[in-house]
């Protein structure tokens, strides 16, 4: 999984990043076949998806709602009940719990994003082993809400496959300042007196 979620520090990478995430290798996911490539071939690229913005805010938004919720009551088997059977094997409402603890215990309030749009850095694509995949944030004037997304087809649906989510600084990050050059070594020239005439 690429993460292309901009992050604040290593301590607050992605507040949370379902194990599901990890079934993209494993025979867990079952709705999801993992097709390999043969190891002298190219893997496979992700392909630009087929679904409207309407739909795509749709999905997101029933997602972070139903994270808000968890969060906000500590009872993740709702979250859990609604995502694909991959994310489901892989979580227990106990474990989503550990997942999203630095949320719930930074009372992260989620239902404000609910009305706001979302600024996309991942297009929505299909990964070459059918999810659906998409990342971005919702921008606040102090701090915004990082989002990574993974969603599973499941009986003509799409279900929640993964989830990430995490906060960030709004303000831009400038780049750091190029090393400084090393010194010249300083050159002695001879001083040669000119000749007396």
């Amino acid at each position: 999984m690429r993460h292309l979620i901009p992050q604040r520090s290593p301590a607050d990478l992605i507040a949370a990043v379902s194990a599901a995430m990890l079934l993209l290798s494993s025979p867990a996911s079952a709705e999801t076949p993992v097709k390999r490539a043969p190891a002298t071939e190219t893997p496979a690229s992700p392909t630009p998806a087929q679904i409207d913005r309407n739909g795509l805010l749709i999905l997101l938004r029933n997602s972070l709602s139903a994270l808000d919720q968890a969060n906000k009551t500590g009872n993740y088997t709702v979250l859990r009940d609604l995502a694909a059977p991959g994310f489901a094997a892989a979580n227990n409402a106990a474990r989503l719990g550990e997942i999203f603890a630095n949320l719930r215990n930074g009372k992260v309030d989620l239902s404000g994003v609910l009305v706001m749009e979302p600024q996309l850095t991942v297009m929505p694509e299909i990964t070459p082993n059918g999810l659906l995949h998409f990342a971005g944030f919702f921008p606040s004037a102090s701090s915004r809400l990082n989002f990574e997304i993974l969603f599973a087809p499941v009986d003509g649906q799409w279900r929640l496959f993964g989830l990430g989510a995490g906060m960030g600084s709004a303000a831009p990050v400038a780049p750091a300042p190029p090393p400084a050059p090393a010194p010249a070594p300083e050159v002695k020239k001879d001083e040669k007196k000119p000749p007396k005439p």
